[in-house]
């Protein structure tokens, strides 16, 4: 794997992480906890499962003792929740970019968090994973803030942050 390739990829993520970080201090808090039928019902449950993802996969990685899924105890405020995923995202870029390449294949045994199912997978592939899984719940997001009537938003698309940041 390509440790070039991932460091965008991780460096992306953080971009359009801080992207909906700036959408979600704009809203109201009549917006953040709006109930809209989506995986999660409102974009404060939303927001908190990806938090939740990225946290716990930094601390798997850091090799905190026994990670905890985050949205299963958070009761903090959306600031709260901003600032850790504000630090988590960066540490996803600062773990990708000091990562040592002959590493990408080490082995990472992780649990889901629902089931307590224990998985493994070689690092370079939890990244891919945490990235696409961001990635996906940002676009539910996106779609969420609209059916709550936020409207300023942009694009958050892989290619314009390609085209953003071409030297």
């Amino acid at each position: 794997m390509a440790k070039n390739y991932l460091i965008q990829i991780a460096n992306y993520n953080h971009w359009a992480d801080n992207k909906i970080m700036e959408w979600l201090r704009q809203i109201s808090d009549e917006q953040w906890e709006q109930v809209i039928v989506s995986s999660f019902n409102s974009v404060s449950q939303t927001a908190t499962h990806i938090v939740s993802a990225e946290k716990y996969w930094v601390d798997l990685w850091t090799q905190i003792p026994e990670p905890i899924f985050l949205s299963a105890q958070f009761n903090g405020t959306r600031d709260g929740l901003i600032e850790i995923w504000k630090k988590s995202s960066a540490d996803i870029s600062t773990l990708v970019n000091s990562f040592p390449e002959g590493n990408y294949s080490q082995s990472i045994i992780f649990k889901y968090p629902r089931t307590g199912r224990i998985g493994q997978m070689p690092f370079w592939e939890t990244v891919a994973h945490v990235i696409n899984h961001s990635t996906y719940h940002r676009g539910q997001l996106v779609t969420l803030l609209r059916q709550a009537g936020y409207i300023n938003l942009s694009s958050i698309d892989m290619a314009t942050y390609f085209q953003m940041n071409k030297i």
